[in-house]
């Protein structure tokens, strides 16, 4: 654990753009976004999650996953992604699902799927990017889902509106526009949202759903 947090700080200072927060998701957080997977059933499920890091929420799909159930790891960050491996090769807690655990040191948008993905669960730090790329990350994540999967990210609770109010013109604008990419999404496919007051900081953890490939409906 002190490893991880170590090396979660680390790449923080070195790489706030893409790490996001200063410490690892708490507790709760991890339960919220782990949620669907740990619904209980029957059968193999394809699983993916973006932007792990240490591993920290993966510990909770891992304790959460059926038997029959793989997971995909997507991770752009080289200390991560060796970090990953480690725990894979090392953790206790991993060891029986080892060989149902791969990962991938790519960019999400490079990713090429063997087949679409039953459950979906994202870190990344969507409100720290431009636009244009919050957009093509969640057209990517949503592109990957089996038509009735589950998309599930988080998002500090007013971290918009209070990054607007100390920023400048530039930096609103953009808040902004992720604020309407998210909204849309949202409007087509959020069915729950869930609030995690007990983490540093508060945060929304956000539920996607659609009934056709891609939210989109019949032409």
């Amino acid at each position: 654990m002190l490893t991880d947090l170590r090396i979660f700080i680390k790449q923080f200072w070195q790489q706030y753009h893409t790490t996001g927060a200063i410490l690892p998701s708490g507790r709760r957080l991890c339960k919220a976004l782990a949620k669907f997977v740990a619904e209980p059933g029957e059968g193999g499920r394809r699983i993916l999650e973006v932007g792990p890091a240490t591993g920290v929420v993966t510990q909770r799909i891992i304790e959460a996953m059926r038997p029959e159930d793989t997971l995909d790891l997507v991770e752009l960050n080289d200390a991560f992604v060796e970090r990953l491996h480690e725990r894979i090769a090392e953790d206790p807690k991993w060891q029986h699902a080892a060989d149902r655990i791969r990962v991938h040191h790519c960019p999400i948008q490079d990713f090429e799927a063997e087949e679409p993905f039953d459950l979906i669960v994202s870190g990344l730090p969507l409100n720290n990017f431009e636009v244009e790329l919050v957009d093509s990350l969640l057209s990517t994540m949503t592109g990957l889902l089996a038509e009735g999967g589950t998309l599930s990210f988080f998002e500090y609770i007013a971290i918009r509106k209070m990054k607007a109010v100390v920023s400048g013109r530039k930096t609103r604008e953009r808040l902004r526009g992720i604020g309407q990419v998210m909204g849309d999404l949202f409007e087509r496919g959020e069915f729950r949202r869930d609030k995690v007051l007990l983490n540093v900081t508060p945060a929304w953890v956000h539920h996607i759903r659609f009934d056709t490939p891609n939210g989109k409906g019949e032409e």
